[in-house]
């Protein structure tokens, strides 16, 4: 495989198309997970809000050895279905039925609400299985565009491509509730939240699993540069050559100081109900159909301005690609969000007018956008570099951190909103109390109360995304340097046989 190798495209269209519906399928089921498992946990199921930051931090805790672990068994196993292709298909109905599981209130009988140390073992244990499943088809599958062309133009359109349709899913699993908000015969009903979180798991599970096995089958790996099966004394670890890779574990730190981005979408339902936006009521006389229209109309200005400047900002990447470093990219957007951030927090509290914050919002999500495409393709490059240094390329570990990245992410996310519940005093038990309740907490939150809630989707996401662009300033691996190292690995690659399968 010689430089030629370098320019020429190895996937055809349709390869690509099925990659991205299946990234499609997988964003429906795992928007569903992360947006609303936080609101479901404490105001539907009415968990200790204690127990529910311990159990998203041990997860988490758990999922630093669970990703890694799984990148390790990927990287050194290898079926005759390939490297990577048999996961999505294995894992797709458990975590569909374990989606499922997560979202439910009521099963045979029993009511997970009526608290018990049972219920809340209940709820560890499938959070936390869920997410071991999910890790073992997530790894395998965003490692797919290494081994489906060895042209890392290609490759970064592949998962540029995947990660954008993938968006879509996300966007879709967000905007559901909101629009279930608009019914009245649900709005009107003391269990609305009982019934739309069941209602969008089980349809986006019937739906997005499907799509997500599609890429076991239609999906093909082309190269595979071997890693050995067990490790020589002398050679360092897979674990060693991360920690080593400087750009990497830069772009690692980047994306942990990122879990800010997550805030407008994970955030939103929680800003609705207590920020004190109201359109078109006066909330002093609100009744409980009113309040839950409301909370559905702010719920979506949100989302709406999010998701137009996310999936606008990733639909002209690939554009921007040949005009700009992905690092360049990468701090232009977050220093923008950032500003934005504040400019939403001073418009959006001074004029208690939701409408003039969306240009903010819109800019804010731009990072949204960035952050989750080209953060992964910069992963891959810097799997090019570590192979380069050392000969070995750990596809799957290096997605694991990715991964564990985005996983961490939204722990920090639902650890915030969680912790400014607690810093706030909002008392979310009072929900479960019957909708004159529900009333009194809405009507009775002082300012102080409203502006820290607002906060989640206006100053958390500019400090993050500021602290963001800092490890990035020293990502180096760009320009030239970037370019001899590719056409160098390329003729290193001919030398030891490794060779491209063709179509």
């Amino acid at each position: 495989m010689g430089n030629s190798a370098i320019g020429k495209k190895y996937v055809p269209a349709s390869e690509s198309r099925v990659y991205a519906i299946a990234a499609l399928g997988q964003g429906l089921v795992y928007s569903c997970m992360s947006s609303y498992v936080t609101d479901f946990y404490m105001n539907v199921l009415a968990l200790d809000a204690m127990f529910v930051i311990m159990l998203m931090l041990l997860a988490r805790v758990w999922d630093a050895i669970n990703d890694p672990l799984m990148g390790i068994i990927v990287d050194r196993h290898k079926t005759r279905r390939g490297r990577l292709r048999p996961y999505p298909v294995a894992t797709c109905i458990p975590i569909a039925i374990l989606t499922v599981l997560m979202f439910t209130k009521h099963l045979f009988g029993h009511d997970f609400s009526a608290g018990g140390v049972g219920n809340y073992v209940f709820v560890a244990v499938i959070y936390v299985i869920w997410g071991m499943v999910y890790t073992s088809s997530d790894v395998p599958f965003w490692s797919m565009p290494n081994l489906m062309t060895p042209n890392h133009k290609e490759r970064a359109k592949i998962a540029s491509y995947g990660r954008t349709v993938g968006g879509v899913g996300s966007a879709v699993t967000v905007a559901l509730p909101y629009i279930l908000g608009f019914i009245p015969a649900l709005v009107s009903r003391q269990d609305f939240n009982d019934i739309k979180y069941p209602i969008m798991a089980i349809s986006m599970a019937a739906l997005g699993m499907p799509l997500f096995a599609l890429s076991s089958f239609k999906v093909k790996e082309r190269i595979d540069v071997p890693n050995a099966t067990k490790r020589n004394p002398d050679e360092p670890s897979a674990l060693n050559r991360i920690f080593h890779c400087k750009p990497l574990l830069l772009v690692v730190l980047a994306g942990i100081l990122s879990f800010g981005r997550y805030m407008l979408q994970a955030a939103a339902p929680h800003v609705a109900r207590y920020a004190g936006f109201y359109i078109g009521i006066d909330p002093a006389t609100a009744t409980l159909q009113q309040l839950n229209s409301n909370i559905s109309k702010v719920g979506m200005i949100i989302q709406i301005a999010t998701a137009i400047g996310m999936f606008g900002s990733m639909l002209v990447l690939p554009k921007l690609y040949e005009k700009f470093e992905y690092r360049t990219l990468m701090i232009g957007s977050c220093l923008g969000g950032a500003v934005a951030g504040v400019l939403a927090l001073l418009v959006g509290w001074f004029t208690k007018n939701l409408f003039l914050c969306i240009p903010m919002f819109f800019i804010m999500s731009i990072p949204l956008g960035v952050i989750n495409v080209v953060s992964g393709i910069m992963v891959f490059d810097c799997l090019d570099y570590m192979e380069y240094k050392t000969g070995y390329r750990d596809n799957a570990l290096g997605s694991a951190c990715q991964s564990f990245v985005n996983k961490l992410g939204n722990a920090f996310a639902t650890v915030s909103i969680i912790a400014m519940y607690i810093v706030a005093h909002i008392d979310v038990k009072m929900l479960n109390a019957g909708p004159e309740k529900a009333l009194e907490l809405a009507k009775n939150l002082g300012p102080t109360q409203n502006f820290a809630m607002y906060s989640l989707v206006t100053l958390v996401p500019a400090v993050s995304l500021l602290l963001t662009a800092v490890p990035l300033f020293f990502y180096n691996y760009i320009g030239d340097k970037k370019k001899n190292v590719i056409a160098e690995l390329a003729e290193m690659r001919r030398a030891r046989g490794i060779k491209v399968e063709e179509d």
